[in-house]
């Protein structure tokens, strides 16, 4: 469904990516870790051409990503992504952050759009709360009515950049179980964490980068076995023994 072949990107001089290849099929939920600045998130955050990267191909269900011809509003729509930082907008309430784009950008009508939203609040577990600002909500709320929000556009797949790294250690399994709920019904996902656990149960595949470069691409089971890199195995025993 998604397909990185080769992709490079630069800041100025500076190469965030380098040559950077791998496939996402469909129902596949693939884990991508590294250490802080290693490029996980400008990764995917090319995939749906929120970072323009310049050499190399993406597609998406066989659309060129890269290509000024491609309706990217529209291509957007069907990638859904939910953010570090929540970004919902705090002048709206829950049950208006989750219609708005499904008006604007899909045409539906408030009717629809506000039953459908509320479909997915109940689903993440807030429709108690559809009448609240975001201001009014934990961090873990807040990040369930993103995800709930992404989920009302009817994405092909969906991406995630460090879901919980913004989260009081308390709120992150509230977070991470709506996320592997959404595995287990065949969502196809791109997931940035740190939450290794949560690769454990559900990734098929863990995508390791540093520096830029995607250094292991392998099934979870190997991955977590013996890494082939030493810098993956490096990676795995800091954060697995704390």
């Amino acid at each position: 469904m998604i397909s990185m072949n080769n992709v490079s990107k630069w800041y100025g001089s500076f190469q965030v990516l380098t040559d950077c290849s791998t496939e996402v099929a469909k129902g596949e939920v693939v884990v991508v870790c590294g250490p802080s600045g290693s490029g996980k998130s400008t990764l995917i955050k090319c995939v749906n051409a929120l970072e323009p990267f310049q050499k190399g191909s993406i597609t998406v269900e066989g659309i060129s990503v890269g290509d000024p011809k491609t309706n990217l509003p529209k291509l957007r729509s069907r990638i859904g992504m939910v953010f570090q930082n929540f970004e919902l907008f705090p002048h709206m309430t829950v049950t208006e952050n989750l219609t708005l784009g499904q008006v604007k950008v899909l045409g539906r009508s408030i009717g629809e759009a506000t039953e459908k939203g509320l479909k997915l609040l109940e689903r993440v577990g807030l429709l108690a709360h559809k009448d609240k600002y975001p201001g009014q909500l934990s961090g873990g709320q807040q990040q369930r009515v993103a995800i709930a929000r992404a989920l009302s556009m009817d994405p092909i797949a969906m991406l995630f950049d460090e879901p919980t790294s913004a989260l009081d250690p308390e709120m992150i399994n509230e977070v991470l179980d709506v996320m592997v709920e959404l595995a287990k019904e065949g969502m196809t996902m791109m997931v940035v964490t740190h939450e290794m656990g949560f690769a454990r149960k559900v990734a098929h595949r863990v995508i390791f980068m540093d520096a830029g470069r995607i250094v292991e691409d392998a099934k979870k089971e190997e991955f977590f076995g013996t890494p082939r890199s030493e810098r993956a195995q490096q990676f795995l025993s800091k954060i697995l023994h704390h």
